[in-house]
This record gives C-alpha cells, sequence and structure tokens, in this order.
C-alpha cells in the first residue's frame, strides 16, 4: 500500500471504533488547571497514560488484531520500546494467538515484564527499534507469523484515530491539541479525525529534541536508545505516517530532555498523575513555551503513556530537585571524638533542614589532628532555606563547602 492510500475517512475510524472500545476504555479528560494558571489558558489532560496497559497503543492494536478475515494461527510479532509490545502481548492473549516481541536491551524493565507476564515470548537486542523491527521482519518470515507495526499500519493508525471521536465528544470547546509525535500514527490518526469533524482544532505535534525525525530526518538522528523519552525515541517516520502528519498536523515543535523531565514531575505533583516521557512531552512543550494555550477554547494535552520504569522516574526527580535548590550537598569538618557528629546533625535539625546522607571522609583534606571531615546530602525548602542553613552552621563555627551535584570536594582546610 502507498503511502497516498492510507484510509482515514470518518467511516473507516468509525468501522473500527467497535472493536477498539470492546478491548480499551475511555480515557478520561482530567482538568488542568493548576497548568492553565502557570502557562496562562483553559488546559485539560487526555488521559491515555491511565489506558488500559498503560498507553494508547492498545488501541491500534486492537483494531489491527480484531479486523475481519485474517490467519493468526501462526501468531504475532512486533519490535517494541514497551508500550506497543505490551498492548499486543495482552491482545494476542485476549486472541489465543503467540506472541513475539523484539525490544532494545536498553528498554524500560518495567515494561519487558508487563511483555513477559502476559505470556509472549520476549527478544532483547543490542539495538535500536529500528533494528529489532528488521529481526520481527525476518522472524515472521521464517515463522509465518503476523508482523504488526508499531505505528505505519493502515488499521494501527485508524484505531489511533480513535481517540479523536472521543476527544471531540468529551471537549465540545477544543481548540488546541497537543499531541506527542514519534512515528505518527497517533498524531496522523487523531489528526485525521479530528480536522475531518472540527477543521478549525489546531493540532501541535511535540517531538524529544533528541529524536526528532519528522523535523530533522532519518540522517540527523543517530542514537536515541537511550532517551527520556523512549516511547518515540524513532529514527525516521513512516511511509504511511509522514503523509499523514504533513497534511493534518499544523504545527511541529521539539523539547528537550530536561524539559520532559520537569513535565513528568509536574504531573506527579500537580495532576497526581504518573506518566512516562514520551507521554509527557505535551506537557513540557506547554511548560517552556513552545506551544501556546488557545486564547479562547479549550486546549488538551495528549498523555499517551504512563509506563515509566522507577528507576528513570526517580532519575526526573532527581533532575527537578537539582534546578528547584532543595538539595544542599556540603563538606566540612567535626570534632573526632564522641558527640562531635551529633552536634553538626543537631544544628541542622535545628535549621529545619533533612539529612539524606552523611559520610565521614577521614582521608579528605587538611584537617587538625582531632579532626575529621564528614559529607553531606540535606533536603531543604528551597534556595533562601539552603542560605539560612548554611548561616546557622556558620555560627556555630563550622566551615563550609557547597558541593555542586555529583561532586566530592575535599572538606575546607
Amino acid at each position: 500500500m502507498a503511502a497516498a492510500d492510507a484510509d482515514v475517512s470518518l467511516a473507516s475510524i468509525r468501522e473500527v471504533r467497535p472493536v477498539v472500545e470492546a478491548a480499551s476504555v475511555r480515557t478520561p479528560v482530567l482538568d488542568g488547571q493548576w497548568l492553565g494558571a502557570r502557562v496562562g489558558g483553559s488546559v485539560a489532560f487526555k488521559a491515555e497514560c491511565l489506558q488500559r496497559t498503560g498507553s494508547f497503543k492498545v488501541r491500534g492494536v486492537a483494531a489491527r488484531l480484531g479486523a475481519s478475515g485474517q490467519d493468526l494461527g501462526s501468531g504475532v510479532v512486533a519490535a517494541s520500546a514497551g508500550n506497543h509490545g505490551q498492548a499486543l502481548a495482552h491482545i494476542a492473549a485476549v486472541h489465543n494467538v503467540p506472541c513475539h516481541v523484539f525490544m532494545p536491551t536498553t528498554a524500560s524493565v518495567s515494561k519487558a515484564r508487563a511483555i513477559e507476564r502476559s505470556g509472549a515470548r520476549l527478544e532483547l537486542r543490542e539495538d535500536s527499534v529500528d533494528g529489532c523491527l528488521e529481526d520481527a521482519r525476518e522472524f515472521a518470515a521464517a515463522h509465518g507469523a503476523t508482523l504488526v507495526h508499531p505505528f505505519d499500519d493502515p488499521l494501527i493508525i485508524l484505531g489511533q484515530a480513535t481517540i479523536g471521536l472521543e476527544l471531540l465528544e468529551q471537549v465540545p470547546d477544543l481548540a488546541t491539541v497537543i499531541v506527542p509525535v514519534g512515528g505518527g500514527g497517533l498524531a496522523g490518526g487523531m489528526a485525521a479525525a479530528l480536522k475531518q469533524l472540527k477543521p478549525d482544532v489546531r493540532v501541535v505535534g511535540v517531538q524529544a529534541e533528541i529524536c526528532a525525525p519528522f523535523a530533522q530526518g532519518a540522517s540527523a538522528v543517530s542514537d536515541v536508545r537511550f532517551a527520556l523519552a523512549d516511547g518515540i525515541a524513532i529514527k525516521r517516520p513512516g511511509e504511511l505516517t509522514a503523509p499523514l502528519v504533513e497534511r493534518y498536523v499544523d504545527d511541529l515543535c521539539t523539547v528537550p530532555e530536561d524539559a520532559i523531565a520537569e513535565a513528568i514531575v509536574a504531573l506527579l505533583e500537580g495532576g497526581k498523575l504518573v506518566v512516562e516521557g514520551a507521554g509527557a512531552v505535551s506537557v513540557a512543550a506547554l511548560m517552556t513555551g513552545a506551544v501556546r494555550p488557545a486564547e479562547s477554547g479549550d486546549t488538551v494535552a495528549i498523555l499517551s503513556g504512563g509506563n515509566i520504569d522507577l528507576r528513570r522516574l526517580a532519575a526526573a526527580t532527581r533532575m527537578h530537585e537539582a534546578t528547584q535548590d532543595t538539595i544542599v550537598h556540603i563538606a566540612t569538618k567535626v570534632p573526632d571524638h564522641p558527640g562531635g557528629l551529633a552536634s553538626l546533625l543537631a544544628t541542622i535539625a535545628g535549621a529545619q533542614a533533612n539529612v539524606l546522607s552523611v559520610e565521614h571522609v577521614r582521608d579528605a583534606g587538611p584537617r587538625g589532628y582531632h579532626e575529621t571531615g564528614v559529607e553531606l546530602i540535606l533536603e531543604t525548602r528551597g534556595a533562601d532555606h539552603g542560605e539560612a542553613l548554611r548561616g546557622a552552621l556558620a555560627e556555630q563555627g563550622y566551615e563550609i563547602v557547597a558541593m555542586p551535584t555529583g561532586a566530592a570536594p575535599e572538606p575546607p582546610a
């Protein structure tokens, strides 16, 4: 099928909707007033992070495997960074067909475990999703299995497009939609549905800066395996999806990794939502000003997935804390006798700071014969509290060296 032959007519989208709805849930549109107050505008979230298997991907897979007249007896196979594989494993189990998924070794551990728990056979490869896709194609040819592409498939695109129908029913005054862009199945399908029903809706696609194939072209993208937004870390757009994005998506923008981390934490704190990097890029675009909310009407950010590995969630939180000046690293000296450290800790407690870690460094830096070095990581309420803490320590005679994150300077002489 040529790129121009991708059928995203309303009739086709509506035709797959019943099978999609049977395998998925109608995800809520959640109020984003806390973010709207910050960026100026009426903001809401379409929470596909609360979808079955944790992402929108289950919609496309449901449409693909639920199509009539196909023989899946030899099983299905796919390449995935995680979400597509989880969706395929889940729907394959519903249809009672064998499932094989190829994933990069750098993929989320939690996503890999979820795939295996659904009964699929998992193969890890030292490569990107693009490389895994070649392995999946070879497996399909050798074993007669059905290859289920993560985005460049007509039925996959139609399944993702059902979000557009659902969104217009939930948000009558819809003005702007901000949608994550990886391979383009979600953005192209959704935008096609929206534009056919309400042409004046503005659709903005957001890519991760580290991997923006629609903006840069495949030759500009190198190693994308370690991206925080791994779910949209695709080296090149699809033959079917690229024309759809070009035709129906009004604008494209990119956001950097640090902004994605900030958006993850903002959604956790402000929205009480756990969202992965790929799902949070739409919010990152609002927070950075890369996308402005509509002046009138509602702006909806699509939260496309919530399957974040705890290790990456912790890393995002640490990045956030570093920018907020809530974590203070210091080095000092204390008397090397019983009670020496206790006095330091009492001063810190009196200043209402929280000790995250403390370590004696007896062989670091010049010090008196009866002194020992100490390095501490402390939690404060922010920059002002940190300064008050340093002042309290100085009043008690402690010489302080501030430590940048990751550094380990010697205690003061």
